[in-house]
Formats: C-alpha cells, structure tokens, sequence
C-alpha cells in the first residue's frame, strides 16, 4: 500500500506551509503528495488562503525530487483541457515524470457562482469530463491532431512538450456508477474513490469490472485508489487530541461530541484509531484491490502526527 499526504488546498495553505508539506512528504517516506482544487474555503471563511492549483504544482516539482504528487482531483468546469494539457504535461517534464493528472465532473455550486463561471447540469458535466479528456490525451499524442466534439474543437494541432511520463498518468475521482466509473473504464489510469467505507468500495468495484468488461478492458490496468480522512494516536486521549485539531479548521466537526463524530466519519471511511489500529485497516483494503490511499490532511500544520504515520504506520504498509 503506498500513502500519500493529501492537503486541501483552500483551507488555509499559504506558499510557506505548502514549502514545508512538500519537504515533509518526501523526507518522512510518504509515496506522493496530493491536492485539491478548490477557489475558496468549503468548511471555514472564504478569506483563508487559497493556493492557485497548478501554479503551487510548480514549487512542488522544484522542491522535490522523488514522490509522485498530483491534483485531487482537477474540475473540468475551472478551465479548458487544452489548457489542462499544456500545464500538466510541462509540469511533468518540469518534475521529470512525476506528475498525475486527477480530474473531475465539478460539483460545487457556490465556488462556481461566486466566480462567474458556468455551472452545467450533471449530464453536461458529465459529457464534458469524458470530452475533455479525449482533448487532453490527444494533445498529449503525436500530432498535428484535431478533434470535433460538441463543446471542445482541436484544428491541426501538435501541443510541445509533451510529457516526461509515457504514458502520463490520468486519475479520475468519483464513484458515479453511470457515467463517472464508465469514464474510469474507458479513459483512466487510476480511479480514486471518496467517501466510501469498504463495503461501499467492493460494491463500486464489482460496477467499474462490468464497465470495463463493456468497452472490453483488463480491469486490473487501472490502479484504485482512495482519498480518507483519519484521525489517529498513540492511545484514545491522542486520538481525541487529534479529531481536535481537525475540528479547528472544520468546525462542523465540532457541534457533536468527540464519541458521535468519531462513529460518524468511521461509517463514511475515515481509518480511526492508533496506529495499529490504522495498520490493520489498511492491510484490509490493500486486500480489496485499493493500493494508494490519499491521507486528508485537514490539521496541515500538524507535522507531529505527519510524523507518527511515518514511523508507526508507513513501515509496515508500504512497499
């Protein structure tokens, strides 16, 4: 099992934290660091820092030199494939190969209102996530190319440089049994699912095999991931200690006692417990099929338990 860090970029993360992340995951033996792409805060005030995406991708490349690290996942609503392209195969080639692209339908109303930009409905979301990734993998191919589509048109062109990585890696988030894993099986190199408990995971399984079985493709060449929050420590009191701290940039997590919340983000997914406690939970998905699990890192600046994960969990799961 590897396991990233994963940071939700719009809840607070200035350049200097972000610095400090990046040399964090790669020094403490995190696999791959990744991040959300989000304008402003979804859980506190809308006036906490909220670093560009794909700009902070950059420092990123610059600043490490071994994990993978990527976006968790990009919305196709936020800006044309092409550009998504572009920006993603040059920071590939800036990190050497590293890079994943994570993308995504869009989901959140009032980021896109506040902007001032278009939100669809879901069908259209839908068509154009499976459309802009038909962009984004054509510009990463051998050009001169062209593509007509009904909302995105490519005119005889070849897009350089191409990226490091070959093939470049392409996730795409979400457990939409219709439409979002008929994409997984058609388009991706990974599937990350959110929100989801191990029985909830085994169901979507078996729906993205039948998907693949559809467009007649090997189920076991798309890697499965899952993006969790957690909460852990030495002992219960550290656990508690812990959901604290998290409750502090998500105060939702604060209107109910310690015992309720703790029940509650369990039955959604969340690892709870000690590090043991974590270590067993993890071997159990790894033997459910998922291999990388993203850690929501909600208390960011909480380096200490960044720390126990290395020395108490990663050991003993990672390969």
């Amino acid at each position: 099992m590897d396991l990233a860090v994963m940071i939700e970029g719009q809840e607070g993360l200035n350049w200097d934290l972000w610095r400090r992340i990046n040399r964090a995951t790669e020094d403490l033996g995190f696999e791959s660091l990744f991040r959300s792409d989000h304008f402003f805060s979804l859980s506190g005030p809308r006036d906490r820092d909220a670093l560009e995406t794909f700009a902070s991708f950059v420092m990123t490349a610059q600043e490490t030199k071994r994990i993978r690290f990527g976006s968790l996942v990009a919305s196709m609503t936020f800006r044309h494939p092409s550009l998504l392209a572009r920006m993603a195969a040059q920071i590939d080639v800036l990190s050497g190969g590293r890079f994943v692209l994570g993308v995504g339908a869009g989901w959140n109303v009032p980021e896109h209102e506040a902007f001032g930009i278009t939100f669809p409905p879901v069908r259209e979301r839908m068509d154009r996530l499976d459309e802009g990734i038909r962009v984004i993998k054509t510009l990463w191919g051998p050009g001169p190319a062209s593509f007509e589509g009904r909302y995105y048109q490519l005119k005889d062109v070849d897009s350089h440089p191409k990226p490091a990585a070959n093939p470049q890696q392409l996730l795409v988030g979400g457990s939409g049994e219709r439409r979002t894993l008929r994409i997984v099986a058609e388009h991706a190199s990974e599937w990350n699912s959110v929100g989801l408990n191990l029985e909830g995971y085994l169901a979507k399984r078996a729906v993205l095999a039948q998907h693949c079985a559809d467009v007649g493709r090997d189920p076991s060449t798309i890697r499965h991931s899952n993006m969790t929050g957690f909460v852990v420590g030495r002992d219960e009191a550290a656990v508690r200690a812990h959901l604290a701290r998290i409750a502090e940039r998500n105060p939702m997590l604060g209107r109910s006692t310690p015992d309720e919340v703790l029940a509650g983000v369990k039955s959604r997914g969340w690892l709870v417990g000690t590090p043991d406690e974590i270590v067993q939970e993890l071997g159990r998905r790894q033997e459910a099929g998922i291999t990388r699990t993203m850690l929501q890192h909600h208390a960011m600046s909480d380096f200490e338990t960044l720390e126990l994960i290395a020395s108490d969990v990663l050991p003993q799961v990672q390969r």
